[in-house]
């Protein structure tokens, strides 16, 4: 159900509000443009500083806007494992077709803590569980032997998202975990290394810019088309860098406020972005050939 490309959608604001209907609107633009799946409520759907009120309208909306076209992956996880499974099954009752869940942040709890957590939000629901491994933002990585084991325990937890920026740990995954488990690259530079090593798409935050050629990367990928599909990602690559120069999604919010796609606005504790860094994303998109196109 989700392989490809996934987006992790941006959550639009106007004047410190949630613009829902922005949101339908990128929900439609990703839909055309062959987008697999969506993700709101992702690190780039900024669920951090969303209330709970706000987090399961997102989610609902995006349901509603897809309606039923694309599958859609509710970012569900939350450093309390109480919250986590309250958020996911709000997410499976609204319809999501199912849930990633992070790795509890900042309270850094062993591998048999994650184990159990983990467990925990699955057990409490049927739909599908991707889990998210980013150490990166977390603290804590999710041992390949934990990942294994949640997988054999939990028949609906069905994958990881990879982001620890890791080959070696993707391919112990793929080794420990078989074939049918879905391993997504969580980095969009990532992404054809990661289905060079058996993975099965990627969660992209590129995807919210150009939607059409991360799904080219992997479609020609997956149609033999090595040197095509490796022409492109060389092509990508330096606009992945450009969505990073501060930190995700402030970057690729400035990116859509130039396409038109929505405003740039964030919440603190992001903020604007300091002009140096502004240009370095405008330069990217002219060199990219995409500024000023919004189609």
């Amino acid at each position: 159900m989700f392989k490809g490309a996934t987006v992790a959608i941006v959550t639009p604001f106007k004047d410190g509000a949630v613009d829902y209907e922005t949101l339908r609107s990128l929900v439609e633009f990703q839909i055309k443009h062959g987008t697999n799946a969506i993700l709101p409520c992702g690190t780039t759907g900024e669920s951090p500083t969303l209330d709970h009120d706000e987090h399961a309208k997102v989610i609902e909306t995006c349901i509603d806007a897809a309606a039923d076209r694309v599958p859609i992956l509710a970012g569900t996880g939350s450093n309390s494992t109480k919250e986590a499974i309250d958020l996911t099954a709000h997410a499976a009752k609204a319809g999501a077709s199912g849930a990633l869940v992070v790795t509890p942040y900042y309270n850094k709890p062993t591998q048999k803590g994650l184990y159990r957590h983990f467990k925990a939000v699955a057990d409490s629901v049927q739909i599908p569980i991707i889990l998210y491994n980013i150490a990166g933002r977390t603290a804590t990585n999710i041992e390949t032997d934990t990942v294994a084991k949640l997988a054999s325990d939990c028949k609906n937890i069905i994958g990881v998202k990879e982001a620890s920026g890791s080959l070696d740990q993707a391919q112990s995954v793929r080794l420990s975990c078989g074939k049918d488990f879905l391993i997504l690259s969580g980095d969009d530079a990532l992404t054809l290394p990661i289905l060079g090593i058996g993975g099965s798409g990627v969660v992209s935050v590129l995807s919210n810019i150009i939607p059409g050629d991360i799904v080219n990367v992997i479609n020609t990928f997956n149609e033999g088309k090595i040197d095509e599909a490796r022409e492109l990602h060389y092509k990508i690559l330096p606009l992945a860098k450009a969505m990073f120069v501060e930190s995700n999604p402030q970057p690729v919010k400035k990116a859509m406020e130039f396409l038109g796609l929505c405003g740039g606005e964030t919440r603190l504790p992001l903020c604007e972005m300091d002009d140096k860094n502004i240009a370095s994303v405008k330069k990217a998109l002219e060199a990219y050939g995409i500024l000023n196109v919004n189609a």
